[in-house]
């Protein structure tokens, strides 16, 4: 045959196994699918929309992830994401020593004595920490990938304000609890330096490890030192308001499975425990006096459309279209039909009830049919919609069970380190009595 006659054949060919997986990439299929030795019942996008960015081998999944969490910026559900990631592929993840609460004895400067011996040496971390570079490349191995997220400053600020009322001081000043009153006069309740003054002001910045109390208007040299700090360090900055596009990039840039960062969403205010959107007015306010919060916002959604762009815009798009769809499927499978969020007390399944920071803030979660129940899939369920607190005690007890069950020998110390302290003031732990 010759040698053209062959190529067209192959042509065709090709042609045809092309048609064959775009047809098959119209549909999402929810299959049970063995993973090596392991059964995985989440559902299975196959293949994904977009293409890499250049044509490459395929690429392993990453394990290795640092994720600063900051406050109040759905940083809760990315937690959750990669705690399941990390069971699922028998990770270890870095928790806080029992001292430090749920937080690695945040606001301190994180420090590596912060972390339980029984999760060291990790391969995930994602608990609230203010970032201290040579403390984290100290801890985690060489190769981890560092993320974080943004949020809008003006519905960050209302978020913290409600949320945080009853333990930071700026705020328990207001007359009336009211967000309108501590905006139009902030100097007035702020005091720089007082227990818990992050939560008022700038507290994007003072997580990543700035000055909350620098101005990028005098001191433009600041932002572009803080910017530049940032940026050597994160792969990505993932902005909350684009939460499922910035999941997209997430697990582009892993080499992650759309289905590992499948959600729900977690810790989340009742409407009447906040306002359905912040006036212009308040929102320019707000963004006043967070002025270095709203500058690296600014920036930071900025270059993460420019990556959106560079990933292609129509394709991202198209996936997180995908990721949703498979998103919804999968709360109706664990949690009916309807699923929705409900009050703690209508809660019935006590590993789903979620931390209640005060009487005047009602946190939603969901629950299982009946209450409880058993099996990979009803785990699987509980796993997704279980809150931070009971998600990382449950995960330390794994670990030092993992520990104990391992020879090891006893290390040799002249001195052993001493204990992390307490935090400045720790926020209690359990629900608010009514």
């Amino acid at each position: 045959m010759p040698i053209l006659q062959r190529l067209q054949q192959a042509t065709k060919m090709m042609s045809r196994r092309k048609i064959l997986l775009l047809v098959l990439g119209c549909s999402t299929v929810s299959l049970l699918i063995h993973q090596g030795a392991q059964l995985s019942w989440y559902p299975r996008l196959f293949p994904l929309s977009c293409p890499p960015l250049q044509d490459s081998p395929p690429r392993p999944k990453h394990l290795t992830v640092a994720f600063l969490k900051t406050h109040k910026t759905a940083g809760t559900t990315v937690q959750n994401i990669l705690f399941r990631f990390a069971e699922r592929h028998n990770l270890t993840v870095a928790l806080p020593h029992p001292r430090c609460e749920h937080q690695f004895c945040y606001p301190r400067n994180f420090s590596a004595r912060f972390v339980h011996p029984a999760t060291r040496p990790p391969h995930v971390l994602a608990s609230h920490l203010r970032f201290d570079r040579a403390e984290l490349e100290g801890l985690m191995p060489p190769g981890t990938v560092y993320v974080t997220i943004l949020r809008e400053p003006a519905a960050m600020f209302e978020s913290l304000f409600t949320y945080y009322n009853q333990y930071c001081p700026a705020f328990r000043r207001v007359p009336n609890a009211s967000l309108e009153a501590f905006l139009r006069a902030p100097e007035a309740y702020y005091r720089a330096g007082e227990h818990f003054a992050m939560f008022a002001h700038n507290t994007l910045a003072y997580d990543l490890g700035g000055d909350p109390e620098r101005s990028p208007r005098a001191d433009p040299a600041y932002l572009a030192g803080l910017i530049r700090r940032v940026e050597e360090v994160f792969s990505l900055v993932m902005i909350a308001e684009y939460f499922d596009e910035s999941l997209v990039l997430l697990r582009r840039l892993l080499a992650w499975d759309l289905d590992d960062v499948l959600y729900a969403k977690l810790n989340a205010r009742a409407a009447g425990s906040r306002l359905a959107a912040v006036p212009e007015a308040l929102a320019r306010a707000a963004r006043a006096w967070n002025a270095l919060d709203a500058a690296l916002y600014a920036h930071f959604n900025a270059s993460f459309w420019r990556r959106v762009a560079r990933a292609g815009r129509a394709c991202v798009e198209r996936e997180a279209r995908e990721l949703r769809a498979a998103r919804e499927r999968l709360l109706r499978r664990c949690f009916g039909d309807e699923p929705a969020l409900r009050p703690a007390a209508q809660i019935r399944t006590k590993q789903l009830q979620p931390w209640q920071p005060s009487r005047k803030v009602d946190i939603m979660g969901y629950d299982l049919p009946g209450g409880s129940g058993a099996g990979p899939a009803s785990e699987a369920c509980l796993k997704l919609a279980m809150p931070e607190v009971q998600y990382s005690s449950y995960l330390l007890r794994k670990q030092k069970r993992r520990l104990a069950a391992r020879p090891r020998p006893e290390p040799v110390l002249d001195h052993p380190p001493p204990p992390p302290p307490r935090p400045i003031r720790a926020l209690p732990r359990g629900p608010q009595g009514p």
